[in-house]
């Protein structure tokens, strides 16, 4: 069975030219960038992490809770979060110093969140990932738990 394509002639296009008849070469006009730019960005994965959506259920439990993290947290967040969906992750839990998030890595949404104190007791389901972030300080910098081994 022989199927046939219709045949479509190519249509050469002419270099725009501008009203005084000198071609344009797009200079000067609003570009966000070159495609060549876009490739070796794509090429070295140095693209920004794409920013962090919060579903309004987690707002609601981010408000309730009094849970607040900076602008350096939510940046190391979202990197992480862009690499654990790199590595297939759809659904994470995060563990910051002062809140735990449950995060899909798929949407790049944060689902829920809680006080760091209050997930201790907790049990995490549906989860396929977990990013533990420290402190700048370091581990050194928290406080030590009773069965920590850091002594």
């Amino acid at each position: 069975m022989d199927q046939s394509y219709p045949s479509i002639p190519l249509q050469r296009t002419a270099p725009v030219r501008s009203l005084n008849g000198t071609r344009e070469s797009g200079e000067g006009k609003n570009q966000t960038g070159h495609f060549s730019d876009y490739l070796q960005q794509a090429l070295s994965g140095q693209s920004e992490p794409a920013a962090l959506k919060i579903s309004k259920h987690a707002g609601e439990r981010m408000q309730e809770r009094g849970i607040e993290l900076d602008d350096s947290t939510w940046k190391q967040i979202s990197a992480k979060v862009a690499e654990a969906k790199k590595k297939g992750l759809d659904e994470t839990l995060v563990l910051a110093d002062d809140a735990a998030l449950i995060v899909s890595a798929k949407n790049a949404t944060v689902i829920t969140a809680m006080d760091r104190s209050e997930a201790g007791s907790q049990i995490f389901s549906n989860i396929n990932g977990a990013i533990i972030l420290e402190s700048p300080a370091g581990p050194e910098g928290r406080p030590q738990l009773p069965n920590d081994r850091r002594s």
